[in-house]
């Protein structure tokens, strides 16, 4: 082994960032290569690392330029990959869950000692520091002996109520505890040894398309030794609540491992006047030494060492630092993994029938013959506008990333195909028989060189394709975003400019405002049949309750309102922007632009309001003041372009902080007259579908 262990990352979705990130603060690695199927995905992260790109595994292997790799791509993909990298000489770490079962667990055990190599899980939260303390203070006997222990995940899972619903994640109801489960059983088993289960339940089922329910909580007992456990999931909304409860002889300790925080309550010698006031002083004082230590020590980094963050780094420095010892940290061991996964396989085999039971797709009696086709169509409003299209009649062809989507009761009407928005014949071959095609899709960028690749270059090869595939209407969806809506006193409408400088506004508003340039381009260069569709504050069922364009949300509970919350805001039915969709379908109105939004109803704080009369939940609300958040932006971005030097940081200004306010009032006059639309115009009504349909705390 080299003194310097070169790694691959397969895989660049969004978890490989935190691996990327911990791997480039830990001595003795460095980043040698990145592989994944979207070579464009692959090359953003491996410019960062200055690491080479493959686009297939065996490819990476043949080029023998690692020792060993990270697998961070769907579970389901895990274990054979694994066995490849393994066979090939590679050490591998497995991003958790290892696998879809203890026995896939097991072979890729046996594949790593037939090797010689060594196979590690990615339970990273056994890197964490407090978790470190945790364990060598109990195993000291600090806490004296050990009785009881109480593992908890609560967090929202916000994908079982607002999709996407092609996710690995949610194809079989085990697949939430294989996901989340491997967090809970390893703390368990990386203090206790052995874990047998007696007991797994499960509730707050939550039913998904195609009346297919899943589980929302679990809660599974256990016992490891003499010490009785509690594994305890919730998925609703909650507060967050990630955490480790050991009660003792001598003291009860909690680690709050979402923050990186260790409380040690114990029992005091003073009499019996004092004794509460100095256990509650005791208690406060831990927690005002963890919370000053921990805003240093992110404020020091820049916000790099938040406590996920940090868990990486501590579980690539066990790691690492064993191998270059020849050594398997036992924490991180292929014996490990498998003790692990066992004990998820025997929690799954408890749960009542019932649970696990997966709904059968609706029979297939005829096969469609999409005349529309949906790109975005497994999104929150792609999903609405495919069940309205179907409604009016059409069969439809959904674009997305895999070959399943949220449509399994309407396989006569719907199918759904996976296509690369970077092909343009491939999008061409896919729009044949086409005659409308949406396109709702939309990419988060963090840089514009990269919007310019994943939003308004795919947009536009979108639109290429159209022409070529002979498509008689491009519905494009942008957003009302793009607009300057600082100004109270200036009522937009669709004549209404987009700012002639974009660089100092956000991402997500640029980058739909570019799309619209390059599209009308086309239009009006080669006659593409181009309408532009803006939607509003998108509310409804299967909506998100932490919409953004309301408020900055912390939590279910808490909420920061984009100025004083007083102004009337543009939200819109779900409902409604998928009857304006395909209003624009036949109107003669190629070449124009609709705002899409609804009746002026609701402030932000009606909206919040309206959520504690309907559902009896009070969410903490307060005004936020843009001209601080501007400041502390503006700091922000002196911070990341000079002090940490990244390139393509957006300088903000205090209009782009007000348009997200929505001061300026917008008239929908346009969408009404030459799209018949009818937005929905009573309050109570918009309010139950709004609020009291949409499912917002996931019970």
């Amino acid at each position: 082994m080299s003194k310097t262990i070169p790694i691959g990352l397969i895989g660049a979705g969004y978890i490989a960032d935190w691996h990327a990130d911990a791997l480039k603060a830990t001595p003795g690695v460095r980043i040698a290569a990145v592989c994944d199927p979207r070579e464009s995905a692959a090359q953003a992260l491996a410019q960062q690392h200055g690491a080479q790109v493959f686009t297939t595994v065996q490819k990476m292997i043949e080029a023998r330029v690692c020792e060993a790799v990270h697998i961070l791509t769907p579970p389901n993909l895990h274990e054979p990959i694994a066995t490849e990298c393994l066979s090939a000489g590679l050490h591998v770490l497995v991003e958790k869950p290892v696998a879809e079962s203890s026995d896939a667990t097991r072979r890729i055990a046996e594949a790593a000692q037939a090797a010689g190599r060594f196979f590690a899980p990615g339970h990273n939260f056994l890197g964490l520091p407090s978790y470190l303390k945790l364990k060598e203070t109990m195993q000291a006997g600090d806490y004296g002996r050990i009785h009881t222990a109480e593992i908890t995940w609560a967090l929202p899972l916000a994908p079982l109520r607002s999709g996407p619903y092609n996710l690995w994640l949610l194809r079989k109801p085990e697949n939430l505890l294989l996901e989340l489960g491997p967090h809970l059983f390893a703390f368990a088993h990386d203090l206790f040894g052995p874990v047998t289960v007696t007991h797994a339940e499960a509730g707050h089922p939550v039913m998904l398309p195609g009346d297919d329910p899943r589980p929302q909580s679990f809660r599974i007992l256990a016992r490891a030794g003499h010490v009785n456990v509690l594994f305890q999931i919730a998925m609703v909304e909650s507060v967050d609540d990630r955490s480790v409860t050991l009660r003792g002889s001598s003291a009860r300790a909690r680690l709050d491992f979402a923050s990186d925080v260790l409380t040690v309550e114990r029992e005091n010698a003073a009499d019996l006047v004092m004794n509460p006031l100095r256990r509650q002083l005791d208690l406060s004082g831990q927690h005002l030494k963890n919370g000053l230590r921990n805003a240093w020590t992110q404020g020091k980094s820049l916000n790099t060492k938040n406590p996920y963050a940090q868990s990486f780094r501590g579980m690539d420095a066990a790691i690492y630092g064993a191998m270059a010892q020849g050594r398997q940290h036992p924490s991180f061991s292929a014996d490990s993994a498998v003790a692990v996964m066992q004990t998820i396989d025997d929690a799954i085999a408890l749960l009542p029938e019932e649970v696990t039971q997966v709904a059968a797709p609706a029979v297939s009696t005829r096969k469609p013959q999409p005349t529309a086709m949906v790109i975005g169509g497994t999104g929150f409003i792609g999903r609405a506008l495919t069940r309205r299209l179907v409604d009016n009649g059409y069969d439809v062809r959904v674009l997305s990333r895999g070959k399943s989507g949220p449509f399994p009761d309407l396989p006569n009407s719907v199918e759904t195909v996976g296509v690369s928005l970077y092909d343009l014949d491939a999008l061409t071959e896919a729009m044949q028989g086409i005659e409308v095609v949406f396109n709702l899709a939309r990419s988060l960028e963090g840089t514009w060189a990269d919007a310019l690749i994943h939003d308004v270059g795919v947009a536009t090869r979108i639109g290429m394709a159209c022409e070529k595939a002979g498509v008689k209407r491009l519905v494009y969806t942008g957003t009302i975003a793009s607009y300057d809506m600082s100004d109270p006193t200036r009522t937009i409408t669709e004549v209404t400019p987009f700012p002639a400088d974009m660089t100092d506004r956000n991402m997500y508003a640029r980058s739909k405002a570019e799309c619209e340039r390059q599209l009308l381009k086309l239009h009006k260069e080669r006659g593409l049949p181009l309408v532009i569709a803006r939607p509003g504050i998108v509310v409804g069922p299967g909506g998100p309750l932490q919409h953004w364009g309301i408020a900055r949300w912390h939590g279910a509970g808490a909420a920061r309102i984009w100025g004083p919350g007083t102004n009337t805001l543009p939200f819109v039915l779900n409902d409604d922007i998928a009857d304006g969709l395909i209003a624009m379908i036949d109107a003669p109105v190629v070449g124009e632009s609709f705002n899409l939004t609804g009746e002026p109803m609701l402030t932000a704080r009606d909206y919040f309001d309206a959520i504690n009369e309907r559902l009896g939940a009070r969410i903490r609300v307060s005004s936020g003041n843009l001209t601080a958040f501007y400041a502390s932006d503006a700091v922000k971005y002196l911070l990341k372009k000079h002090a940490l030097r990244r390139k393509g940081v957006v300088r903000p200004s205090l209009a782009d902080w007000k348009s997200r306010a929505h001061f300026s009032p917008f008239d929908n006059a346009k969408p009404k007259t030459r799209l018949g639309w009818q937005p929905e115009a009573d309050r109570a009504r918009f309010i139950d579908r709004a609020i009291g349909e949409a499912g917002l705390f996931g019970f």
